[in-house]
């Protein structure tokens, strides 16, 4: 993709500043691990070795790069400049980006989030992304799990209970310093349940566990 001058000077230097940005305010930030009540061991998805997939909320995009950076998590993130922005600023946190979208280049990025998880990695997935509509669970992680024979889906959802919320299509969460974070682990979607539904409806209990907490 050709980028104009000053999209390339964006590129240069917005990424980074981003990143300082969440390490500086991520470093202040308190967070409470919530489980189901079904969910069964215990263990927070930033601890479980890799090969995972895992769906969560555009929203919670921002929050997420600090909780789980420095982890070489595969994420998918769409070939457009905000795309750009996305993924220059979550390979600076550590996370390792794969190109593409429902509507440009799915299958190659379906291929190379296959191969991630094939190598071990933990594959996640901005279910709503890259332009919504809001909280409405798009076929990708069901896919990858299908294709990769995955064991389970995981979903997750954080919540800043204090953030500047903004007027994007994602009401896209900026946390405030020193906010706590009520990070949702609803039940894992077993293999011979893993449908966009399944997958739909644990999100939405991820967001019903943390707006109980509120």
């Amino acid at each position: 993709m050709a980028y104009s001058f000053s999209q390339r000077l964006t590129l240069a230097i917005v990424p980074r500043l981003t990143a300082l940005i969440i390490r500086v305010v991520g470093a202040t930030l308190r967070y409470e691990d919530v489980f189901a009540e079904d969910y069964g061991e215990q263990i927070r998805g930033d601890v479980i070795p890799g090969p995972t997939v895992y769906a969560f909320w555009h929203r919670s995009l921002l929050t997420c790069a600090h909780r789980f950076r420095g982890k070489d998590i595969a994420i998918l993130i769409s070939r457009s400049f905000d795309g750009e922005l996305i993924a220059r600023t979550v390979e600076l946190m550590g996370f390792r980006a794969v190109r593409g979208s429902s509507s440009r280049g799915g299958a190659s990025a379906l291929r190379e989030m296959a191969e991630a998880y094939k190598g071990g990695h933990r594959c996640a997935f901005t279910a709503d992304g890259p332009r919504g509509p809001a909280m409405v669970a798009q076929a990708g992680p069901v896919h990858l799990a299908q294709l990769v024979e995955a064991q389970w889906v995981g979903a997750f959802y954080a919540l800043p209970l204090n953030a500047w919320e903004l007027k994007t299509w994602d009401r896209f969460l900026i946390p405030k310093p020193f906010s706590r974070v009520v990070m949702t682990w609803p039940k894992r979607i077993l293999a011979e349940e893993v449908t966009l539904p399944r997958v739909q409806a644990a999100l939405d209990e991820a967001v019903a566990m943390a707006e109980g907490v509120r």
